[in-house]
């Protein structure tokens, strides 16, 4: 376990509040939103660090989307609430019959810890899950405290259009693009200030990380934030292989390798792979696979499709890349291929791949044959501004 620590360059907010024993929490009633991720540099969980630093002071878990313990699978599965037999404590699952916490759970203390793995991407449903939080702590009078950790893909790099208001949804809480190179406790300076919800926030920041890092260079161990994000490399995916949620391709659930693989039974790979542009392709090859997924879309069919190797995570533009597959399978099999329709994530009425995406033009110009590169290039102007736009909310260089 010392030899872990040796190699362990980044500290992240849970270590720092070992480390310093953060007196703030003394005397308070504390709940605490976590999950299986939720661990320091020596896998302790935040639930057990926390109970050991403030005896009895810990009186409500809050599980966000997959459970507490990441146990539930898909989008919208929800999850119970439960027990923690241990501590003799409740579990509140906010991806349940709502996705606010009440009042009635907030009445069990008087500060909420949040300590949560993001996994850089908008659409990954932790940062709603901590707007709403804040909401609720800002109305019912509770202070919040996020102990931030790393951003996978690293804080320099973005990519993406920014998402259109009338957009807005638990996959896309505000106007950011699709990789947004934001921490979960930048996320939380951003939602304060941008929603006025004068929160009582406390960020505790991580000590070593560089917004140029990536997940490896942390020296921290890799637990998966939920059930189909198993490496590291999944979340360098992620961020354009989520787009295969808003059609009927499979996304790899069902496989080992989630996102990284995808495809369907009728995809005429190596049409699509002539298809694809060499800028397509950056940073990344594209393996030819066959699979057959044990549940979810197309369970026990054979599928065609890819699996991503990135080679180069710093070329690598996920995103680009998802959407210039997406857009050879639309030109390739017009017939075959088919959005998925509502609901997803709670949303009855919008396109998923309108809500993934963040944009209602986007889909309307692949299916018209648009030049995506143009499309990209109208999506820079903007991203520029964001990179603006962010910097008084960065906590790390």
């Amino acid at each position: 376990m010392e030899e872990l620590l040796k190699m362990t360059s980044v500290l992240s907010g849970i270590d720092r509040v070992a480390a310093e024993q953060w007196r703030p929490l003394k005397s308070e009633r504390l709940g605490l939103l976590a999950n299986q991720a939720s661990v320091d540099s020596r896998l302790t969980s935040t639930r057990e660090v926390i109970s050991h630093l403030f005896p009895g002071q810990l009186k409500a878990l809050f599980g966000p989307q997959h459970g507490y313990g990441g146990e539930d699978q898909d989008n919208m599965v929800e999850t119970p609430h439960s027990r923690e037999e241990t501590l003799r404590i409740p579990v509140f699952s906010l991806y349940a019959e709502s996705r606010d916490p009440t009042s009635a759970m907030f009445d069990l203390l008087d500060t909420l810890v949040i300590d949560l793995q993001d996994v850089g991407a908008r659409i990954y449903t932790f940062a709603s899950t901590l707007l709403n939080c804040m909401k609720a702590a800002a109305r019912y009078g509770k202070r919040v405290v996020v102990l931030d950790r790393p951003n996978p893909l690293g804080g320099d790099v973005v990519e993406g259009n920014l998402l259109e208001p009338e957009l807005y949804s638990f996959v896309g809480p505000y106007r950011i693009p699709m990789r947004h190179g934001l921490t979960m406790g930048e996320l939380a300076r951003v939602f304060n200030h941008e929603f006025a919800l004068d929160c009582d926030l406390t960020v505790i920041p991580m000590e070593g990380w560089r917004r140029q890092m990536l997940w490896n260079d942390t020296g921290l161990r890799w637990v998966m934030p939920s059930p189909n994000m198993p490496f590291p490399d999944t979340a360098i995916v992620y961020p354009g292989q989520v787009i295969w949620e808003g059609t009927h391709l499979s996304e790899g659930r069902g496989t080992c390798r989630p996102f990284e693989i995808f495809g369907a039974p009728y995809l005429d790979t190596t049409a699509i792979r002539q298809r694809l542009s060499a800028n397509a392709l950056a940073g990344c090859s594209l393996q030819e696979y066959l699979f057959r997924p044990t549940f979810h879309k197309w369970a026990g069919s054979l599928c065609r499709g890819f699996m991503i190797h990135v080679l180069n995570p710093h070329a690598y533009q996920p995103y680009y890349t998802s959407l210039s597959l997406l857009k050879a399978i639309l030109e390739i099999h017009p017939r075959e291929f088919e959005w998925k329709e509502p609901p997803y994530e709670y949303e009855f009425k919008k396109m998923p791949i309108d809500l993934i995406t963040g944009s209602l033009s986007l889909r309307r110009g692949l299916e018209a044959g648009e030049s995506l590169p143009l499309i990209r290039e109208g999506w820079q102007r903007e991203l520029r501004s964001y990179v603006q736009w962010r910097r008084p909310y960065l906590l790390y260089a």
